[in-house]
């Protein structure tokens, strides 16, 4: 059974997939990651523990170290992390004033995903997955899913 006919043509160019197993693709992608990640911590208020506690647990001569010379090369997972997390501040930013979009991790939310805790806490209890839960709750507010 041929399935061709079965699905109509894509008038959308496929998008490039990153393989972040690829040391060339993170050295290319690690500084401006961490430089990034740096601003948006700052834009959030994040303090510098809970900074720690969304890039993975990295320790705190660690995190000032990397903030004096972003020049490193990450893994995966923190790479990944920070993916998710400038994808929320985008979304945040498309969906709320500048404002409210930069406080938003830090304050209560009643939505039942957060049970109570703010966007921030339920991120830094949930790691790599929640970062990915709350990256999709704010594109299927935006209507990107």
């Amino acid at each position: 059974m041929n399935l061709a006919y079965a699905y109509p043509v894509s008038h959308f160019e496929p998008a490039l997939v990153v393989d972040l197993n690829s040391r060339g693709a993170r050295e290319r992608l690690s500084a401006s990651a961490l430089k990034g990640f740096f601003k948006l911590a700052q834009a959030w208020s994040l303090r510098d523990e809970d900074a720690c506690g969304l890039l993975g647990g990295v320790s705190t001569s660690a995190f000032y170290e990397w903030k004096k010379k972003p020049d490193r090369l990450l893994e995966v997972d923190r790479i990944t992390r920070i993916s998710y997390l400038t994808g929320i501040y985008k979304a945040l930013h498309i969906l709320y004033g500048d404002d409210l979009a930069d406080r938003w991790v830090n304050l209560p939310n009643r939505n039942v995903i957060f049970a109570g805790k703010t966007p921030l806490a339920y991120m830094l209890d949930g790691g790599l997955l929640a970062m990915q839960t709350v990256r999709k709750l704010l594109d299927a507010r935006r209507g990107g899913i």
